[in-house]
Formats: structure tokens, sequence, C-alpha cells
């Protein structure tokens, strides 16, 4: 929950309202034909971040294995979360600050109750 103005809000409609602050911007910048084009574009080139601050719930499900190249340990993470009107779960590799790192796997939910279910079942 996000509180404004005195009022509680679910982090769903801060979320819707990011997206929407975030088209109305670049509109502004841009033009208004090629506004929310752009919004897409940088959710997807920023994936990782949004759905991360996007979430409602998360579960950790284990350990990540990389690289032999990467010295820092991961873990993966199930996440449920609500992002441009949809509901998702998504796996996640998150570092040990608590950092999403990359998407491993992203599914989309139209209602919540889907979601939460294929976040229950994993």
């Amino acid at each position: 929950m996000e509180m404004i103005m005195g009022m509680f809000h679910p982090v769903s409609v801060a979320s819707d309202r990011v997206m929407a602050a975030l088209v109305s911007g670049l509109e502004i910048e841009f033009g208004h034909a090629v506004g929310e084009a752009l919004a897409h574009r940088f959710l997807k080139a920023e994936e990782a971040d949004f759905l991360w601050d996007a979430r409602v719930q998360e579960r950790w499900i284990g350990t990540y294995e990389g690289t032999d190249e990467e010295v820092i340990e991961l873990d993966r993470v199930r996440i449920f979360g609500r992002l441009n009107g949809r509901w998702f779960v998504a796996v996640m590799v998150v570092d040990g600050d608590g950092n999403a790192r990359d998407v491993i796997g992203k599914r989309e939910f139209g209602r919540r109750r889907q979601a939460l279910a294929a976040f229950a079942d994993g």
C-alpha cells in the first residue's frame, strides 16, 4: 500500500499512475503520436526494474547458478504485481542487495485472481 494525501492506495494503482505519467511526459516532449510507443520501449528496455518496483508480493525460490565469471551471489525470486494495467507473475534474478538484475520469465494475466493462482502454484 502507498499513502497519498492521507489515503491508502494499492501499489497497482501507483504503478498505473507511473505509466500514465511516463506516457504524458513523453507526449509533451516528443508529441502525442509517439508518446505511448516510446513509453513501451522504455518499459521493455528497463523491464527488470519496472517489474521489481511494481511487485506486490515476492517469494525466494532458490539460488541462481550464473556463469563462472560472476563473482556475486544471485537469487531467483518469484514476484507478483501489476504494471501497465496487467497483472503479472515473473521470476527475477536478484542480487544480495535486493536489486533486480534480470527477468528469467514473465506471464501476464487479465485478472488478479489468475495471477495469484500462478504465483502460488509456481
